[in-house]
């Protein structure tokens, strides 16, 4: 059975008609062309599918697209600026090498969105923690931290506090 989902995507207003089994992932994909929102495991372990809800990290492909009526969901789309420019975050992936093959690279990106977000200082061990929900085969997780101790301490110094 098909019922209208009304939220918010990447800063617009959406809606769209969907499977009441469906899910965000699906949603967002095959919807809404939001391709960045990768298929990976499909049970929620990967990470590869991560999108913010409500500006907390979730995985899409476990989140019934219901479950998001009224509600704000970003993916990496969302992150580019007005002018074009990558997010700081995005930047910080790329300066680091933090991406190979890409796949797992937008849902770590995602899930930066909201470790940045906290505007608290992490050491490597808690970064490492942080990211834990998320395979990645090609990096070895390195370039990834070292791409997250980078923007988290940008964001620290640029805000002066801890939340």
């Amino acid at each position: 059975m098909f019922k209208t989902l009304n939220m918010t995507v990447n800063g617009s207003a959406v809606s769209v008609p969907v499977d009441e089994r469906e899910s965000l992932l699906d949603t967002l994909r095959n919807r809404l062309g939001l391709t960045s929102v990768k298929r990976g495991c499909e049970v929620g372990e990967c990470g590869a599918c991560t999108v913010l809800v409500d500006g907390v990290a979730m995985d899409s492909c476990i989140y019934l697209a219901l479950w998001a009526e009224g509600r704000h969901v970003m993916t990496v789309e969302g992150l580019k600026s007005p002018t074009g420019e990558l997010n700081p975050i995005q930047q910080a992936f790329i300066d680091e090498a933090a991406a190979q093959c890409g796949f797992c690279t937008p849902g770590l990106i995602m899930s930066a969105v909201e470790i940045v977000g906290t505007g608290k200082r992490y050491d490597r061990e808690e970064l490492r923690k942080l990211i834990s929900g998320h395979l990645c085969r090609c990096t070895g997780y390195e370039s990834i931290l070292n791409a997250l101790e980078r923007v988290v301490e940008q964001t620290y110094k640029h805000t002066g506090k801890e939340a």
